[in-house]
């Protein structure tokens, strides 16, 4: 890579976030008539069972930095949404301000609001079963913290695992003290596959995934009715340290069951639905279904902007079937591991069957329109959820959205491209950009044209023809401010909690360039740990710089003293490819060491040379061919350029 100096965005005037358009103002007013805002039911819910919380749900670390505030959200203390904010968005997020310790039964509670995912607690005889375990490990003991406080202190019988995503397993080691880990008496409970899934999902991409995670969640956005104000499943994501315990027992099939400190628990498997690997359960002794992340108070992401494998609408419709089938009319409280719980058996079953409905009813239109030649943006535009869904509060869109759902089932069935072969080698961006502009008769006629139709509220259509103009010329300040203008009246608008942060941290790049982010830290050797080898050479293959290494052949022998693992990696053809289980009799070089080890190295704790003087590694053959393959790396930056044209050269 090769990074050009110049060129660096420059200040556009008016960085500070505009006042709401009349054309938005127009669609909030319509919103409210369409929708019951005088259904309250939702906030009656969130409320109930509160025993007690922290300040503004305020966790820090050791070292006194906030991991976790609900402070900076003051402002959603206000009944009426202001007009720069969606009014059902509004009311999502103050839902989502309910936070503290709340009784679901009695012997279930929840910690809700200390993070983005809840925590559940389920007393058994002597002990507690921790659900979930929040994204940090400070979060986590804070959870615990406050438990303990209203309910005293019970010994940790068990952790369950819902599923394979961080918000849900991260902060475990604040709920499991070395001492217990080492002595192997708790269970940590997960469906089956759950290791493979849990860091695999995230490491090939990773880069990528965290840069557009920004957009998905506003990190870097101020709070403010101006700013990010919600996630849709919760505030945002918490900071923190973030470890991986490997479980000790696998669900492996609907049906299975434990008895975990005199509690029965009946299990059901949901693979491929919100995520790889999920599970749900029913607790007889008290009621309770858990359903973890597949029937929230929202209609969830089928394919979230932070980038993932588009998932099963269908297969998670099913799921929703099987557990009426196995729970319906017996579920007192149903909880979930996002948001607030629901009592009474009808209700419980009338929400399960809806969100059943609004998943199936998603896949299969989508389908039906497919079927008609329609593609995946005229799906987007044509199809509408029944009056039945549509007037339900936990099938908005404040997290996923069923116009940007639909195009991720067409994309699971069709792929990328719609068979009109003008979109099988289009130009890219910035060539494209430029050339629209030479068609349109340059800068300054985008820019009229566009002022006009900004004054309509044609917003979307403004922002298309804008962005042509800023890859063309990426230092355009008046198109760069119109263009920001215009995200933010997109946004505004936008019921999705997800649809707002994502225009609104577009504009506020066109505005202010970049944020300034530290580096990115080395992967922690926990996760590293729980890595199979195989997906440590996926990942050295991924940063391989494929024109750096044209007309280089390498051959390296592995072998691991602590796993019996023996590997052969070999490079040729710019590609790096791997053998289990053999040793080359032509390597270059060949190294025994720990498995072990190689995570210290990898996670920055010792390095190669080193860890060979003090006898860990031993090496035969010739050891520069290894300082040669790593040359050949690409480090990836934390930031890259969205809105615009990569100011870097990446070849």
């Amino acid at each position: 890579m090769t990074e050009a100096s110049a060129n660096q965005p420059k200040d556009v005037r008016s960085e500070t976030p505009k006042p709401a358009s009349a054309w938005v103002v127009a669609q909030h007013q319509a919103l409210l008539t369409a929708l019951p805002f005088a259904d309250t039911a939702d906030f009656d819910d969130a409320a109930r069972g509160f025993l007690g919380t922290i300040h503004h749900a305020k966790v820090t670390s050791a070292q006194g930095r906030a991991v976790w505030s609900l402070e900076p959200y003051g402002f959603l203390s206000e009944a009426e949404a202001p007009a720069t904010v969606n009014p059902s968005l509004w009311r999502q997020s103050r839902l989502n301000m309910h936070h503290g310790l709340f009784e679901v039964v009695p012997g279930v509670y929840q910690v809700r609001g200390l993070d983005i995912a809840n925590m559940t607690l389920i007393e058994g005889d002597s002990g507690v079963i921790v659900v979930d375990t929040l994204t940090s490990i400070e979060g986590a003991r804070a959870a615990m913290e406050l438990y303990v406080k209203h309910r005293g202190r019970r010994p940790v019988a068990a952790v369950i695992f819902t599923h394979t995503h961080t918000d849900h397993w991260g902060g475990a080691r604040g709920v499991l003290t070395e001492e217990i880990l080492a002595s192997g008496r708790v269970p940590i409970i997960a469906p089956n596959l759950f290791m493979e899934h849990a860091v695999s999902e995230n490491i090939i991409a990773g880069p990528a995934m965290l840069r557009r995670a920004q957009y998905q969640f506003g990190p870097f956005l101020a709070k403010g009715e101006r700013g990010q104000v919600d996630c849709g499943l919760g505030k945002s994501m918490a900071a923190g340290g973030v470890a991986l315990l490997r479980p000790t027992d696998l669900i492996m099939a609907t049906g299975d069951t434990r008895i975990i400190d005199g509690v029965a628990f009946e299990f059901q498997m949901a693979p491929n639905s919100e995520a790889p690997a999920e599970m749900h359960f029913y607790v007889a002794r008290y009621g309770l279904l858990n359903l973890a992340e597949n029937c929230t108070h929202n209609f969830h992401n089928l394919l979230p902007f932070r980038g993932a494998d588009v998932r099963d609408a269908l297969a998670w419709s099913r799921y929703l079937g099987e557990a009426l089938k196995l729970w319906g009319g017996k579920a007192e409280a149903m909880c979930g591991q996002h948001h607030w719980p629901v009592w009474g058996r009808e209700r419980i079953d009338t929400m399960i069957r809806q969100q059943r409905d609004t998943y199936r009813f998603a896949h299969d239109q989508t389908i039906r329109l497919m079927n008609h030649g329609l593609n995946a943006s005229e799906i987007a535009e044509t199809i509408r959820l029944p009056k039945s869904l549509e007037g339900a509060w936990h099938t908005r869109g404040y997290y996923g959205h069923i116009r940007h759902n639909v195009k991720a089932i067409y994309q699971k069935y069709l792929g990328w491209y719609d068979a009109n072969p003008v979109h099988l080698d289009p130009l890219p961006p910035a060539e494209a950009g430029k050339k629209y502009v030479e068609y349109m008769g340059g800068a300054n006629a985008i820019l009229s044209r566009a002022r006009v139709d900004f004054e309509k509220g044609e917003f979307r259509f403004v922002a298309q023809a804008l962005s042509h103009l800023v890859f063309a010329d990426p230092d355009n300040q008046a198109a760069r401010a119109l263009l920001a203008d215009t995200f933010e009246q997109l946004g505004y608008a936008a019921e999705s909690a997800t649809w707002r942060n994502a225009y609104l941290f577009g504009a506020q790049e066109l505005r202010q360039g970049m944020p300034k982010a530290p580096p990115r830290a080395a992967m922690p050797r926990e996760t590293l740990a729980a890595l199979r080898t195989e997906q440590l050479w996926d990942v050295l293959g991924v940063r391989l710089n494929g024109p750096k290494a044209e007309g280089k052949h390498l051959v390296l022998n592995w072998s691991f003293t602590d796993t019996g693992e023996r590997y052969v990696l070999n490079l040729e053809n710019c590609a790096l490819t791997y053998t289990e289980g053999l040793q080359s009799t032509d390597a270059d070089a060949s190294f025994t060491l720990a498995r072990g080890t190689l995570d210290e190295v990898i996670a920055n704790q010792t390095n190669f040379p080193d860890a060979v003087a003090a006898g860990r590694i031993e090496v035969s053959g010739n050891p520069t061919r290894l300082t040669e393959l790593m040359a050949l790396m690409d480090e990836f930056p934390r930031m890259f350029e969205i809105v615009e044209p990569k100011r870097t050269v990446v070849t």
